[in-house]
């Protein structure tokens, strides 16, 4: 009879693996997991960092969690939130699935009343940043300022289908060294130990031990999400100050095109590029991104 080996996984128990790789001077931190409810019947959770009132919140990108957000915030060292999106990290399905942005926003904009004093700056990655855009438009109360981490709403299908082909590929692995192998070879630059923190906190091991990505194992919503406006005039129309940060690496999703148009709709704001990251900044180049971040969001 086959014994699958199980694996064994504390969610704070990494902390000093992202400290060293990038040789951060910073105290241990303090970290902890909340829930909150959105309707009555949904929870979404994510990760509180420091004490006091959070200073800034965090969106992932889709099949991501919060904890992709660790070195940025360990470079940060200040209160913030990192939001488990709808259908990802510890955090209940949407009624919509996975990508239904419009309900995002309105569920994460629920989470924040309960988690901030007030508005504040928000960073949204990827599918983190369309929901940002949407929840900046609606609720301009809950957000001071913006930055999009390699996302505009010039990004299509196209330019993201070396992302979504790894994402959607096999809905479960034999064993946790398939996973990582996989894993491995779409960040070839990545180190190995944090792809392998990356996947503990990003997977489970189901009961015959298996391997599947938190965001499958909820089953796909049969309703329709509801229709999204033009998110170029939405982006075009925020009050708030927005940032756009692009990876300039292969991998990066934002193009020429994109940045051009971004450039047009809102002149006044800054475009930074990132050498050595593609879409993924906080995981490519997380010091330099905590960087921008304490620059555009947080000095002024």
């Amino acid at each position: 009879m086959l014994i699958m080996e199980r694996i064994i996984y504390d969610e704070f128990s990494f902390f000093h693996e992202n400290i060293a790789e990038w040789s951060l001077d910073v105290p241990t931190p303090i970290v902890s997991r909340f829930f909150v409810s959105v309707d009555g019947l949904r929870q979404l959770s994510g990760l509180r960092w420091g004490v006091g009132p959070a200073e800034l919140s965090l969106l992932h990108g889709g099949a991501q969690n919060a904890h992709t957000w660790d070195t940025v915030a360990l470079a940060l060292s200040r209160p913030l939130v990192a939001m488990d999106l709808p259908g990802h990290g510890h955090s209940d399905a949407g009624p919509y699935g996975h990508g239904a942005i419009s309900s995002h926003a309105q569920s994460v904009a629920v989470a924040l009343e309960q988690l901030l004093e007030g508005p504040r700056p928000l960073v949204g990655m990827s599918l983190g940043g369309m929901t940002a855009m949407l929840l900046a438009k609606e609720r301009p109360d809950l957000v001071s300022k913006l930055l999009l981490v390699d996302i505009t709403p010039g990004v299509n299908r196209d330019k993201a289908k070396h992302i979504t082909n790894f994402v959607n590929g096999p809905k479960y692995f034999d064993d946790f060294d398939a996973l990582l192998t996989r894993t491995v070879e779409h960040n070839p630059t990545r180190s190995v130990s944090s792809l392998r923190r990356g996947i503990l906190h990003n997977a489970l091991q189901r009961d015959d031990g298996t391997w599947v990505w938190r965001h499958q194992q909820h089953e796909a919503s049969t309703l329709e999400s509801p229709n999204v406006e033009n998110l170029w005039d939405v982006l075009e129309q925020l009050p708030q100050p927005v940032t756009l940060v692009r990876g300039m690496a292969k991998g990066s999703v934002v193009d020429d095109e994109d940045e051009a148009e971004f450039k047009k709709r809102r002149p006044e704001d800054a475009v930074v590029h990132v050498e050595g990251a593609g879409h993924s900044i906080q995981g490519d180049q997380p010091v330099l991104l905590a960087a921008i971040i304490q620059e555009y969001l947080l000095e002024n």
